[in-house]
């Protein structure tokens, strides 16, 4: 098990790890770089470069323990037929207009270089805030035969939160890594990680990394961290 709050990870202690994922949320250049959505939207995105080197050492030990990792990208298709008219708006009001960012074509929509995707990984592209919104999410996570998620990435509050909370109403179970998730905006993000511990885990259970870490090298052990 993995020690957390308000219950140590997963309540029912069995943690497999043919059954578990990583889900790293959105660590997109659009998201980190000094020039992306979220700079432009008058954020510093440094909170979020902070937690990279932190995601790095999570995803090295999920691959070792024989963890799947999920990376998600958000953004849009070029020709922005999947952005509705609120969106469009939206992306006028912030001076988005005439830009690359935030579409599929655009350089900014790939996961930073920092972040070490293998060819193993899966990624499931989204347009909202949730991962499983439109898309083949819950589908690969059945497929897979994955039951338990270990949450990171940005924003905690937004596209986290939300993707956390869809999860733990279709029954998987959840754990959020403190410090591997970040927002540009303080408050928001530490009322999101409190959220988690409302009414006894409401949203599942809160921890840190190196709880992760550690409960994942035990978890190394196990013959079934060398199947698949």
């Amino acid at each position: 098990m993995i020690k957390a709050t308000p219950f140590d990870f997963p309540y029912d202690g069995r943690l497999v790890a043919e059954n578990t994922a990583l889900i790293v949320i959105d660590l997109q250049q659009d998201f980190l770089s000094t020039t992306g959505y979220f700079a432009k939207q008058g954020y510093d995105p440094s909170p979020l470069r902070a937690i990279l080197p932190t995601v790095s050492r999570l995803i090295s030990a999920a691959r070792k323990a024989g963890v799947s990792i999920i990376h998600t990208r958000q953004g849009y298709r070029a020709d922005m037929a999947d952005m509705t008219p609120y969106k469009k708006w939206r992306r006028k009001r912030s001076g988005l207009e005439g830009t690359e960012i935030l579409l599929r074509s655009g350089p900014g929509f790939q996961i930073v270089p920092e972040i070490d995707v293998a060819p193993q990984d899966i990624i499931v592209d989204k347009t909202c805030n949730s991962a499983f919104t439109y898309t083949d999410f819950e589908l690969v996570l059945r497929a897979q035969g994955i039951t338990h998620l270990m949450f990171s990435g940005c924003t905690t509050d937004v596209c986290v939160h939300t993707t956390l909370r869809e999860a733990c109403d279709r029954n998987f179970q959840c754990l959020t890594i403190s410090d591997a998730c970040a927002s540009g905006d303080r408050q928001a993000h530490e009322a999101a990680l409190h959220m988690v511990t409302v009414e006894d885990g409401v949203f599942g259970a809160l921890t840190d990394s190196a709880a992760v870490i550690e409960g994942l090298s035990r978890l190394g052990d196990r013959p079934e961290a060398t199947k698949g």
